[in-house]
């Protein structure tokens, strides 16, 4: 049995996030084409492992996936033909064979995510597809000043969809603010960065939607304290289009 570990990069727009249950749209999400894939080229199916579930609409830059086979010995053909197999908006960066005992999901140290805005009056119809539009850029300061409160570890149940009462508190190491355009210059384009440990469903969206909303003067930063304490509940989530996954970090 060989343990094969893939990095990914895939266009969310028409996929139901990386996974969902039978009954809940399974076979338009990103794990069952690429285990769809897999099933024809091996004969038999296969347990896919991701270092973390993107959501509905939210793209990968660089999704780290990982299974066990003993179907494959050629790991360059095996690149070659998930590349021909898959569509489009699905592309394997990089295939190799990994440890034994590596899995994608559990090996994980932290997680980033990109939030890519045009402040623009105009917004660029060539990157609408992946950035949110919000003009008047939203304030830089008020959001830093929020994300003081954020960072560290607390218990992020009051930004997450999900309904578990139990391991519900995670770590966010960074969260950063930086304008750019595609050369790398200060243009209008906002860029949020989020890193943590792990992420709760829905938990970056909620956060980066909160953030906005204080940006935008809706919330004082000082809120992040009440929706902590479940006084206030988050803000609406953010536009998924413009959230992407940046890396997972092992």
């Amino acid at each position: 049995m060989t343990n094969i570990r893939l990095t990914l990069q895939y266009d969310g727009t028409r996929y139901l996030g990386w996974q969902r249950p039978e009954k809940d749209g399974y076979n338009k999400t990103v794990s069952y084409r690429l285990s769809s894939v897999l099933e024809k080229m091996t004969g038999s199916p296969v347990t896919l492992y991701a270092g973390t579930k993107t959501e509905p609409g939210v793209h990968a830059l660089e999704q780290t996936v990982s299974f066990v086979t003993d179907a494959f010995s050629d790991i360059e053909m095996l690149h070659q033909d998930l590349d021909h197999y898959l569509p489009m908006d699905i592309r394997i960066l990089h295939c190799e064979a990994a440890p034994e005992r590596f899995r994608a999901d559990l090996n994980a140290r932290s997680r980033t995510y990109e939030y890519r805005i045009c402040t623009a009056p105009v917004y660029n119809i060539f990157t609408a597809a992946y950035t949110a539009h919000v003009c008047p850029a939203p304030d830089i300061s008020a959001m830093e000043t929020a994300a003081g409160y954020l960072k560290g570890r607390h218990d992020f149940r009051f930004f997450s969809g999900a309904k578990k009462k139990k391991g519900t508190e995670k770590e966010l190491t960074g969260i950063t603010f930086r304008k750019s355009d595609d050369t790398g210059n200060d243009a209008d384009t906002l860029i949020l960065s989020l890193t943590a440990n792990d992420f709760l469903y829905r938990m970056p969206s909620l956060i980066i939607g909160t953030l906005l909303e204080i940006g935008q003067g809706k919330r004082a930063p000082e809120s992040i304290l009440h929706i902590f304490d479940g006084t206030e509940k988050a803000g609406a989530p953010c536009e998924a289009k413009g959230l992407l996954l940046k890396s997972v970090q092992y």
